[in-house]
């Protein structure tokens, strides 16, 4: 038996350090927690038999990495060599929970995921300027206080811990670099979805992927920030989409999320970590080892933006913006507009009722030419998807006649509010010509589902988002045939049909379908 396997608890070290607790077994190396009886304080041992032929790699690591003194890195106190047969060093010990172990239960919101990765883009940043490289960054290496303060271990030692054969053997030092930013890409990546792209490490699964090319977080995980999955891109696109400029350094990255962290807090309140290093390392931590659930399930946090209300439209923005401007002076001028524009309705619906013109009125005064409008063709509308189509194949039932058929959304997951990944999706009726509108009238599939109705200006082109669209009508918690009026005074040539919330088809699976759609009005 080994000398290693010989040690346990109890056992001296260096005539100083006794052995407590064995942390860890990693990579042919162990680490212990250990009681320094000189100064009486808590200390992490990692050690790995002298007999290895890491081992002067290992304390050469080591003793390089002393030079970056960085408070999140844990300080390295003492290197001893061959003593029990062991190369050991000795460093600073931190009463907290491996980022891995966090992860397995449970992604992080967006807003700690950001502040998490940014602690250790900030540390990684300043490691390099000192032209030293970590170049074996995985959540293992990541610990998490209980304050939610952020710790990096093994800074130049998880390197000169590869298993034979698996050593990097690249001499450039731009490339070192390169290897740092993936993985801080990387671990952001994993935060928020609990997958690590390329392979399977750490207790967590490898991230999927799409012919070749690694799937961006928001299409793994409901709910992930926007601005986190494009920063994700950025850094492990290849190329990043829609031409966005690449992260390239640990700095850019650390600037880049504390601005997305940033507009979360403005957006969402306080957060839970602070921006500055804790100072709560204590060197004097208690033998009584972390009880419960790791810190990142424990501490209080927001609901995922998945399960939060979908962000005001650009008709809701404007109406608030409309009723801001009744405020002060500017509203006792609004206010003589109003009462000049209801004047001069009133003349003029006297002066049109003396003149007893003729007009196209049935009986009960609406106009006797409503109908129902030909509909020339329809085509799906959803600018927010990846390849912008919603199922375009089967649209066209929406206006074969038949109630036995119709158009489905994609199936989405965890609320009724499209997932929390879009505003909605929907179909863009088009009437052949300018028409005036009445009423539509929609049959589907399942309830409750929210509806909107949107029409374009005259002479527009087809649309293709909800930009430069009006809302004329609206309907909330539709059942199965929703009649929907639409205010007078509409004419448009395009009318779309915009689901905003969908009907639950299973447990936590949300679908919409139309199957008939009339348009009634006056050609």
């Amino acid at each position: 038996m080994s000398d290693r396997r010989a040690l346990a608890s109890g056992d001296v070290l260096a005539e100083r350090y006794e052995l407590q607790d064995l942390v860890t077994e990693r990579l042919g190396s162990t680490t212990w927690r250990a009681n320094d009886r000189v100064l009486n304080r808590n200390v992490g041992i990692e050690m790995l038999p002298s007999t290895d032929p890491r081992a002067h790699q290992f304390l050469d690591a080591a003793r390089l990495s002393t030079s970056v003194t960085d408070p999140r890195f844990l300080r390295v106190l003492d290197l001893i060599e061959d003593d029990h047969g062991q190369h050991l060093v000795v460093r600073e010990w931190a009463k907290a929970f491996p980022l891995d172990q966090v992860l397995a239960e449970s992604p992080l919101p967006s807003q700690r995921a950001a502040r998490v990765v940014a602690e250790v883009a900030e540390a990684i940043a300043e490691a390099h300027e000192r032209g030293v490289h970590h170049r074996r960054l995985t959540p293992h290496h990541v610990l998490l206080k209980q304050s939610g303060a952020v710790r990096v271990v093994g800074l130049g030692v998880a390197s000169a811990l590869a298993p034979a054969g698996h050593h990097d053997t690249l001499d450039d030092i731009h490339e070192y670099e390169r290897l740092d930013v993936q993985a801080l890409g990387k671990l952001l990546y994993a935060c928020v979805t609990s997958r690590w792209p390329g392979a399977h490490i750490d207790q967590l699964r490898a991230a999927p992927t799409e012919h070749g090319r690694l799937l961006r977080p928001r299409q793994v995980k409901a709910g992930v920030s926007r601005e986190l999955d494009t920063i994700c891109d950025r850094i492990l696109g290849t190329p990043p989409a829609h031409h966005r400029p690449p992260l390239t350094t640990a700095a850019d990255i650390a600037q880049a999320l504390h601005l997305a962290g940033d507009d979360d807090v403005r957006r969402d309140g306080p957060t839970t970590l602070t921006r500055a290093s804790s100072p709560d390392l204590l060197r004097l931590d208690p033998v009584v080892q972390p009880q419960g659930p790791p810190p990142g399930l424990e501490p209080p946090r927001r609901r995922p933006k998945a399960y939060e209300p979908a962000p005001p439209t650009p008709f809701e923005r404007g109406k608030a913006r409309a009723l801001a401007t009744t405020k002060g002076d500017r509203g006792l001028v609004l206010a003589g507009i109003l009462v000049a524009i209801v004047i001069v309705s009133i003349l003029a619906f006297l002066a049109g009722r003396n003149t007893g013109g003729d007009d196209d009125s049935g009986p009960d005064g609406t106009s006797s030419d409503v109908r129902a409008l030909p509909i020339q063709g329809v085509r799906d509308l959803d600018p927010q998807g990846d390849d912008k189509e919603e199922n375009r194949s089967t649209v066209k039932r929406v206006i074969d006649g038949r109630l036995s058929t119709g158009w489905r959304t994609a199936t989405y997951f965890g609320q009724a509010r499209l997932g929390g990944i879009k505003d909605g999706v929907g179909v863009v009726l088009d009437l052949g010509g300018p028409r005036e509108l009445s009423a539509v009238r929609v049959r589907l599939a399942g309830r409750p589902t929210d509806i909107s109705v949107y029409a374009s200006t005259a002479g527009a082109d087809p649309p293709r988002s909800l930009k430069g669209l009006r809302k004329v009508a609206m309907l909330d918690r539709a059942g199965q045939d929703a009649s929907i009026q639409v205010r007078s005074g509409v004419l448009t040539r395009y009318v779309v049909i915009w689901l905003t919330r969908l009907p639950e088809i299973g447990d936590g699976e949300f679908r919409g379908e139309i199957r008939e759609v009339t348009v009634e009005g006056a050609s």
